[in-house]
């Protein structure tokens, strides 16, 4: 099974995306707790400089703290990654594939041929979910695509190989 995902069409880069390395992409969303959870869009920017204030302000405060062993972190992160469900939003891929003005829809392609059509605004709300309880999708993968709202969590449409803008 191949395991890339290619972005194609009326776009003006044709890009090819590789699920395993999701893993340890910052945007990733686990899963098992974004649809149980609300979730509130918040600007990367704005939520940098809000933690950069706050830092700032506590080191002023109460001058610096050295932070917990970095060991006992990323033994909790690698824990997390070997047995969490995650996904990614498809919005950052389509923005970098920059879809031409006149493209109004995406084709999602699958292993078995089949083809799921959605409007261009539609399937910029999606999430690519890439792993299941902390591994691959190899089976029926590289990908399932769930809609934003939750609603195919039980039938995602699986082993999406191509995204066709037209």
């Amino acid at each position: 099974m191949e395991s890339i995902i290619q972005v194609k069409g009326e776009v003006n880069f044709q890009i090819t995306l590789d699920p395993t390395v999701w893993i340890f992409d910052d945007r990733k969303l686990d899963l098992d707790q974004y649809f149980t959870e609300k979730h509130v869009e918040i600007d990367a920017d704005e939520e940098y400089i809000e933690k950069a204030g706050k830092f700032w302000s506590r080191e002023i405060m109460e001058g610096a703290t050295f932070p917990p062993t970095l060991k006992t972190e990323r033994k909790f992160d690698r824990q997390k990654m070997m047995s969490g469900t995650f996904g990614i939003k498809i919005v950052p891929f389509i923005q970098n594939a920059e879809p031409k003005t006149d493209a109004t829809t995406v084709i999602f392609g699958t292993q078995s041929g089949e083809q799921h059509s959605f409007p261009i605004e539609e399937a910029k709300t999606f999430i690519f979910q890439f792993s299941q309880e902390g591994k691959m999708l190899s089976q029926d993968g590289p990908v399932y695509l769930l809609f934003n709202d939750g609603s195919n969590l039980e039938n995602p449409i699986k082993g999406i190989t191509s995204l066709e803008v037209k």
